[in-house]
């Protein structure tokens, strides 16, 4: 395979310089926790200027597949269409993989590559995609990082054959199956039938991966038309149609009010900006009503800022 001459070639960088950044690449990282959602911290990794551009061109020289069950960082994929998909099923079941990235090891990676590539890379080729892809966590165990711009392709990558699985038995049993990076989801209008999901994804996992890729089942949730159905952040009202929901319109509202009284930072002015143009895509009459509410010049002004 020669992956030093086939990211030459795109690059533009000699053999030499290529090397020199890829020899340590597993070690040049800035490592830091932000906040998560719920509670704890999680440990991004980010690859130094160099590495990260070399990772970017090794997505260009190879083309890794992914399952069209696959719903996140793909063209033509979103978190609106991920809940879409499920919008008119009435039986909803969400399931979570714990520690996603991390828990993807280069052992995974060229197991998944042997099935699909034709091409057997040579030792010293091995040596230098891990030192590319994955990052030495704790300076101990090969992971990918939350934070190089290869890991959510690789990712998909990886899971190309657990999705085929998944997808295939769910369609034989009128399951309509999604996963968002870590996040899984099943729908159907069949009642009781995903009861029997959790168990055939623990095996499946464990048959593919032993114990390196696991669920979170504190995030398992099972919910139907009688209950509030989320879909990665999205609230599917009862009439099938995606909405905001009622929590997060009040945080805009608030916001835009904090906003209008010079209470908000410059940091939390582009969360509310990020805010709005998620529920443009997600819920457009909502954003009419803000304008109603607040005034278009103000909901302009939010928008514009830079």
């Amino acid at each position: 395979m020669e992956i030093v001459n086939l990211l030459s070639n795109k690059s533009g960088l000699t053999e030499e310089e290529l090397l020199k950044v890829i020899i340590n690449g597993s070690n040049k990282y800035k490592v830091y926790s932000i906040p998560k959602r719920s509670h704890g911290k999680r440990i991004i990794a980010h690859p130094s200027k160099k590495l990260k551009n070399i990772q970017k061109y090794l997505l260009k020289v190879i083309n890794f597949p992914n399952h069209t069950s696959a719903m996140a960082y793909e063209k033509g994929t979103s978190i609106k269409k991920n809940a879409i998909v499920h919008s008119k099923n009435q039986f909803l079941l969400k399931m979570d993989l714990a520690e996603f990235f991390n828990s993807i090891t280069p052992e995974i990676f060229w197991g998944a590559f042997s099935k699909h590539f034709k091409v057997e890379p040579t030792e010293i080729d091995t040596y230098l995609i891990n030192n590319i892809l994955f990052w030495h966590r704790d300076n101990q165990e090969l992971v990918l990082s939350v934070g190089a711009p290869t890991s959510p392709k690789i990712s998909n990558f990886c899971m190309l054959e657990f999705d085929k699985i998944v997808f295939d038995f769910c369609q034989k049993s009128y399951i309509t199956y999604t996963r968002y990076a870590d996040d899984m989801t099943f729908s159907t209008n069949i009642r009781e039938i995903l009861f029997d999901i959790p168990n055939f994804i623990e095996s499946l996992l464990f048959y593919l991966f032993g114990s390196a890729i696991s669920i979170n089942y504190s995030k398992t949730v099972f919910s139907s038309k009688a209950h509030n159905r989320h879909v990665t952040g999205v609230t599917i009202t009862n009439e099938g149609n995606l909405s905001l929901g009622r929590k997060r319109k009040r945080y805009i509202k608030h916001l835009i009010y904090q906003f209008t009284q010079s209470k908000i930072d410059k940091a939390t002015t582009f969360h509310l900006k990020g805010l709005i143009a998620f529920a443009s895509d997600i819920e457009p009459s909502f954003v009419i009503s803000l304008k109603s509410k607040y005034g278009e010049v103000v909901l302009n002004e939010i928008m514009d800022k830079k």
